[in-house]
């Protein structure tokens, strides 16, 4: 397999070659061409070897965040005999960023952020909790692991932040970060002296992700959710 990141940081699209009878998943919707012949099958996205009752919790799961304004709830699987060419695009001007998984590692992924994965990487829903699907900022992850590459895509540039401790950042900028890290969702303004309500209604801040541990978080320069409350009064007028 081999792959190649065009037109970014700004505007970028991804290319995967594949191999003969080689997997690739992406995300639904994001197949800008493909080569004739590929196969095409669309599943649920709740991992590979989910059982029953598996599906139905990340089914619910993804539903309450679409109906929140969120991503699909299925993800396509793009295969041959013959191997072939795909591109995807994501949804929003942005980056894409490479991320290899060696079996070792698990790496969470803002689900709206996922774009692409192939090999024997395992890709799961999981619900960030009900704070943030009500803040309209949700946190629902992709739970990405085994081995295989996976892509991410971002709105606006990605940098990396290296954490050893405590880091704290609005749940709008996420777009990855390491398993071993942990975190808790809480609104702006609430960490040690306690919750403010002014802060939370008037600060123009939401919920913010409070990470704590040693790894990496992965953030975005731009906030969907800013754009869209910046939109929201033009449409209405």
């Amino acid at each position: 397999m081999q792959h190649q990141i065009e037109f970014g940081p700004a505007f970028a699209w991804l290319k995967v070659q594949l191999a003969p009878n080689e997997v690739l998943q992406a995300e639904a919707g994001a197949m800008v061409r493909q080569t004739p012949g590929l196969e095409m099958d669309t599943r649920l996205n709740a991992g590979r070897s989910a059982g029953f009752f598996a599906k139905v919790k990340a089914f619910f799961a993804a539903m309450a965040r679409k109906f929140l304004g969120g991503e699909t709830v299925f993800v396509n699987d793009f295969h041959g005999p013959q191997g072939g060419e795909v591109v995807l695009a994501p949804s929003l001007s942005g980056h894409i960023m490479h991320q290899l998984l060696d079996g070792n590692r698990t790496l969470f992924i803002q689900a709206s952020a996922y774009l692409a994965s192939t090999g024997t990487v395992d890709t799961k829903l999981r619900f960030g909790g009900l704070k943030s699907m009500l803040g309209g900022e949700g946190l629902v992850l992709q739970e990405c692991s085994g081995q295989g590459d996976v892509w991410i895509n971002s709105y606006g540039g990605i940098t990396e932040v290296p954490i050893n401790g405590t880091f704290v950042v609005d749940t709008g900028h996420i777009v990855a970060f390491d398993g071993d890290l942990t975190f808790k969702v809480r609104a702006a303004g609430s960490g040690g002296g306690g919750f403010s309500l002014k802060s939370f209604l008037f600060s123009g801040e939401g919920l913010v992700c409070e990470f704590t541990g040693q790894g990496r978080v992965w953030i975005q320069s731009r906030n969907l959710g800013a754009l869209v409350g910046w939109i929201t009064p033009y449409l209405k007028g």
